[in-house]
């Protein structure tokens, strides 16, 4: 069973910094996995402890939702939007001597041009429930429940699920069309 981390916030929300230090150290792996899909762009690090720094200084006047580990949602939420603004901002700063910023990232993060063109054209030809159901998914970033994805698709869960599996199965085949070996490409 995980713990609610919202325990801790009365003790907090009193400036206690040790109950703070120990929020800390139950949610910051939590925070930090959901930076992960940004670390080839920005400093994560410096975006979890402006987050971290941030979620203490509202603690005070956070107010819970009925909902388990709401400080931790919140935290995720401020950090996710810190890494969004700091890409932004670094996409549109060009460098003194050569490209620009997001330049230089898609070249390093771009594993294959030909994998990549692949992925795009078989995304492509997805059927619009099973797209949606995937982009869902995928822009969640694990982070939110299968119930919460389907209700703001409008979709049951199990409808939601079933749409999921129709897109993965439908691009895995068009990707062995291309001649693309997913288990090579994902070791």
């Amino acid at each position: 069973m995980v713990r609610d981390l919202d325990d801790l916030l009365p003790l907090i929300a009193s400036g206690d910094a040790g109950a703070f230090g120990r929020w800390v150290a139950a949610a910051e792996g939590t925070m930090r996995l959901s930076l992960r899909s940004f670390a080839a762009q920005v400093d994560t690090e410096a975006v979890l402890q402006e987050a971290l720094l941030r979620v203490w200084q509202v603690a005070p006047r956070f107010v819970r939702d009925g909902r388990p580990n709401g400080l931790l949602r919140l935290g995720i939420r401020v950090a996710r939007n810190l890494a969004i603004s700091e890409r932004r901002r670094m996409r549109t700063a060009p460098s003194e001597d050569g490209p620009r910023v997001d330049e230089v990232v898609l070249l390093a993060t771009e594993p294959d041009p030909m994998l990549r063109a692949a992925i795009v054209d078989c995304r492509g030809k997805l059927p619009a429930q099973p797209m949606r159901a995937l982009d869902a998914r995928l822009t969640s970033g694990g982070l939110e429940p299968d119930e919460i994805l389907a209700a703001r698709l409008e979709m049951r869960k199990n409808t939601f699920l079933q749409n999921f599996t129709r897109a993965r199965k439908l691009l895995a085949d068009c990707l062995r069309a291309h001649g693309i070996d997913l288990e090579a490409e994902l070791a």
